[in-house]
């Protein structure tokens, strides 16, 4: 696809993201602390899957199995002299599944260590390993870089220049936030204005949310509108959990049904958000309903 049309698509109407992952992907076999990014070489066939799934739902925006993708993440598992191979093969299984009229974003996750002065990753490293991902992405066939799941403006920053040095022509980034008593902020105490203006002055130009702590559908709906105020004009992208998860025998259960996640889609776009999507517990099921929602909006705009 061509990355410019996706900002001309936006203009015309709403994007449909997809959702998660991971769960789909632990739902198929994958175990925990397995690197789900080696699937990509080894279980390829399983994460085509998951992808054409989500195409059959309706999606127009396909996100690569590579959350974890840089070296920095890779060698949590001893793998980051793989990171080329399962980058690429991420790009190239999701570009299959995509198909035509569909844009394949590659995935680019935190690296899971703080930067200086409050970690040991300097700028620089963060930087190379952005980039290194960000072009294997490129090289497989991804049309767009999302930095995702961010929780510090300057890593965010980082990610998004490292993707445009690596060649690519459109970047979008997101963060996780939770709620707080002046709006809604990072893990690292950012407000959607702060993480907005650094995206962007790293070469970001859809910005957003994926993920969030303890958040209601209802506070979603309420972070896009303080993201939209944020961004300026700029389109803006969020993907809400399925409701905010409890334990079960240890295990993360989002309550949340389709139909639930649907209903919330007006609004979405009444705030002015463009893109929608999913994130941790949501299904090609959801998706659907929100495609559904998105058609019935769209025949309501045309009267």
């Amino acid at each position: 696809m061509d990355t410019i049309s996706l900002i001309e698509a936006l203009v015309d109407r709403p994007l449909l993201c997809d959702g998660a992952m991971g769960t789909q992907l632990q739902a198929r076999g994958l175990k925990p602390g397995q690197c789900g990014e080696e699937w990509n070489v080894t279980a390829a066939a399983r994460v085509e899957d998951v992808h054409r799934r989500y195409v059959a739902a309706g999606c127009d925006l396909i996100t690569t199995n590579t959350f974890g993708g840089t070296d920095v993440a890779l060698a949590r598992h001893g793998l980051a002299a793989r990171g080329r191979e399962f980058n690429e093969a991420g790009a190239r299984v999701a570009r299959l599944a995509a198909g035509p009229g569909r844009w394949v974003l590659g995935d680019v996750g935190p690296l899971g260590e703080l930067l200086e002065p409050w970690g040991t990753i300097s700028s620089a490293t963060a930087g190379r390993a952005f980039r290194d991902q960000a072009a294997a992405l490129l090289a497989g066939g991804a049309d767009v870089i999302l930095v995702e799941t961010m929780s510090d403006p300057q890593e965010a920053a980082i990610a998004a220049r490292g993707a445009r040095e690596a060649g690519a022509r459109l970047v979008i980034a997101t963060f996780a936030f939770q709620a707080a008593g002046d709006g809604f902020r990072t893990m690292m105490g950012a407000t959607a204005r702060e993480c907005v203006r650094a995206a962007m002055q790293g070469g970001a130009s859809i910005v957003g949310a994926n993920c969030g702590t303890n958040l209601s559908l209802a506070d979603y709906v309420r972070l896009g509108r303080e993201l939209v105020e944020a961004a300026e004009g700029h389109p803006v992208i969020v993907q809400p959990n399925a409701g905010a998860p409890r334990l079960v025998n240890g295990a993360a259960v989002y309550d949340e049904s389709a139909v639930e996640l649907a209903s919330c889609v007006p609004k979405f776009l009444a705030a002015g958000v463009r893109v929608i999507g999913g994130c941790c517990g949501t299904t090609p099921e959801h998706l659907a309903a929100m495609a559904e929602a998105m058609r019935r909006h769209a025949a309501g705009d045309r009267g």
